[in-house]
């Protein structure tokens, strides 16, 4: 089974604090001796404080210490998914003996089991089965059991009767280490007092220390020079203004040691017991091979697979030619096969309990499967080719996003991760989401690029086929993930959790998310607070409105696309009108552009005045246009009608500047 570890995530890179000591205590004492204390061992907290952490860290510990323990590590919907996935294919059975070999099994966001009796009960033998051959099982979850609603006496008290213990907030000490920590692991030479600074707002989860820590790196990199201790409390200060806004931030802490109950003496494995003896009974009755090719098919059998292969070498009276190549031919089949059902359970986990997956014999129909899965699932939405990176102009006042912007495309993954924008309608946070991802295309990397009002539809379309898995297994081909106006998923339950599955899938494969916003995350309703911990963890930045010099370039470049020559004064005329977004700059621009189209004239300051401010050139009075029919004659004959003009823009970066959102 696939352990699925963060390779990350480990004991060394978790700072222990006055909040999490005890967790991470217990957390090492059954990394260390797993199955011997705190069976089952559970953690809870709120969202960003470790918990996965502190999972995936106990799975690297123990396989530190035995390399050959069998673990893994998975969400509950992950095992909702293979118990399904098993029982459709009639494997449930094999389902549960899978698990039950299992020497550690770490399972997280156990939360999901409110009001799911059918899993409530599986998960319970699933526990019983551990325990009795010696398994441990760790649990994480966002509240403690008895805040599980509808949660099954029997579990609650099999959950009592190991240790239930909480993550609390850091306090400040802690938050200084933590950002100390990652700085360090960043190479960030950040001035002092600076992460102290940042350590002062009571943020209370790591993952908006990350998001702070992010902003600070973005800015000082936006200014080319390390940042002071006020400039970065000012840096800071919308994160704080967010903190200080919310209501019920505070999560009760309360760890509780659970009374430890008498685990039920482990029974004799009679199954185990007889296949020793017949291991034994070979070992001194047949020759060295044949006990070689009888210890392979107890071990595959036993894992589920199909040994007939094998079993055919020991029916035969005669000596195999090359007995040790026959089971390293059958072993190279069976790695295939498992590497072959992980693809599969990504793509189409529907088709993860297909018979072919465990037949050796049946290589490549399991290797056709996973193509005609593949074949039958469409592409994600890639990004739109009309916005390009490079043609964002760059200001001091959105210097910061647009070049956290290329930051992301030149190391995706790696550096802001997600990074989401945030800006008014029509200031170009759809453009630089579209840039991002062209770019990311463009160094071969599958993009999917969607809308969150489309991202809904697509959801409830799947729903309605009854094809959700495929749906999920389309985006999880995508190498990053990007969401337009993702606060229109404000108050869609369904939604915000398919995109809590994807969020987790990407980052704990480092693959890149963008994602932009309308509304300010401080005024944010309607979303699930685990999905805001997420976005706070990457990096929030914000495109402002745009200013004199930034409308001015805007203007001058519209201008160069649509005229041989420009008038020198003009894009600064036009620059020096106020506007609330760069469609109303650019609109602007087109005014001066049509009114010079109805006087046959060449665009100069001298319209753009008359136009924009009602000035004529001549004697500061007011023109008054006659009321015409609307149709104009052209400089080379015909006529023009305004009202059904069409117009058309000569090159390519003129209309990426019109089309700016």
């Amino acid at each position: 089974m696939n352990t699925k570890l963060h390779p990350g995530l480990r004991f060394e890179e978790f700072v222990i604090g006055s909040g999490n000591r005890l967790a991470a205590t217990a957390a090492r004492a059954v990394g260390e001796s797993p199955g011997a204390v705190y069976n089952p061992l559970f953690i809870y907290a709120s969202p960003g404080l470790g918990k996965t952490h502190l999972l995936s860290a106990i799975g690297h510990s123990s396989l530190a210490i035995n390399p050959g323990l069998a673990v893994a590590y998975l969400t509950l919907d992950d095992f909702v998914e293979a118990f399904h996935a098993a029982i459709t294919a009639g494997q449930g059975d094999a389902y549960r003996r899978r698990y039950s070999e299992l020497g550690l099994l770490l399972l997280d966001d156990v939360q999901a089991l409110a009001r799911r009796r059918e899993m409530q009960t599986e998960l319970l033998r699933v526990v019983d089965a551990m325990q009795v051959s010696g398994g441990q099982i760790v649990l994480a979850s966002d509240r403690p059991p008895s805040d599980i609603e509808s949660l099954d006496d029997r579990l609650l008290r099999r959950f009592g009767g190991g240790l239930v213990v909480d993550v609390g907030a850091p306090d400040y000490e802690t938050r200084v280490a933590i950002l100390r920590r990652k700085a360090d692991a960043r190479g960030l030479d950040l001035a002092p007092g600076v992460l102290e600074a940042a350590a002062e707002i009571p943020l209370d989860n790591v993952r908006e220390l990350l998001g702070a820590l992010n902003r600070l790196s973005a800015a000082e990199s936006a200014a080319g020079r390390p940042l002071s201790v006020a400039e970065a409390r000012a840096e800071l200060a919308g994160i704080a203004d967010l903190v200080a806004s919310r209501s019920g931030a505070t999560v009760e802490s309360a760890a509780g040691r659970g009374a430890e109950g008498d685990v039920a003496p482990a029974e004799t494995d009679e199954f185990n017991d007889f296949l020793q003896e017949i291991a034994s009974t070979v070992t001194q009755q047949v020759e060295s091979w044949r006990s070689r090719v009888a210890e392979a098919v107890l071990r595959w059998s036993g894992e589920g697979f199909r040994t007939t292969r094998l079993e055919k070498l020991l029916d035969n009276g005669a000596v195999p030619q090359d007995p040790d190549g026959a089971l390293a031919a059958f072993a190279t089949d069976v790695s295939r096969l498992q590497q072959i059902a992980q693809d599969l359970e990504r793509v189409a986990p529907d088709l993860a309990g297909d018979h072919a997956l465990r037949d050796p014999d049946r290589v490549e129909a399991a290797a056709a499967l996973l193509e005609r899965a593949r074949e039958g699932l469409e592409p994600p939405s890639p990004p739109s080719p009309h916005w390009l990176l490079d043609d964002l102009l760059e200001s001091p006042t959105n210097r910061v996003a647009v070049r956290a912007a290329r930051a992301v495309a030149a190391e995706p993954g790696s550096r802001y991760n997600p990074l989401l924008i945030s800006a008014a309608s029509g200031n170009g946070k759809t453009h630089v989401l579209h840039g991002v991802g062209n770019a990311l295309a463009a160094a071969g990397l599958t993009v999917a690029c969607v809308g969150a009002h489309d991202f809904v539809e697509e959801l409830i379309a799947a729903i309605e086929q009854d094809a959700v898995p495929r749906w999920r297994a389309r985006w999880r081909r995508a190498d990053a993930l990007l969401i337009d106006d993702v606060h229109l998923l404000a108050d869609k339950e369904r939604s915000q959790e398919e995109l809590f599955l994807l969020f987790n899938e990407f980052h704990d494969h480092g693959r890149q998310m963008v994602f932009t916003t309308g509304v300010p995350l401080a005024e944010l309703s309607g979303m699930a607070p685990r999905l805001l911990t997420r976005f706070e963890g990457g990096l929030v930045v914000e495109l402002p409105l745009p200013d004199r010099d930034l409308r001015q370039r805007v203007a001058e470049r519209h201008l160069s696309a649509r005229l041989d020559q420009v008038d020198p004064e003009l894009p600064g005329i036009i620059g020096s009108r106020p506007a609330e977004s760069f469609r109303a700059a650019l609109g602007t621009v087109q005014r001066v552009l049509q009114a010079a189209e109805a006087k046959g004239v060449t665009p100069s300051a001298a319209l753009a005045r008359e136009v924009l401010d009602g000035a004529s050139s001549g004697g500061g009075r007011r023109t008054v246009q006659p009321r015409t029919s609307g149709v104009t004659p052209l400089v080379t004959g015909g006529i023009r009608s305004r009202e059904k003009m069409v117009w058309e823009w000569p090159d390519v970066p003129a209309r990426l500047i019109e089309e700016w959102r």
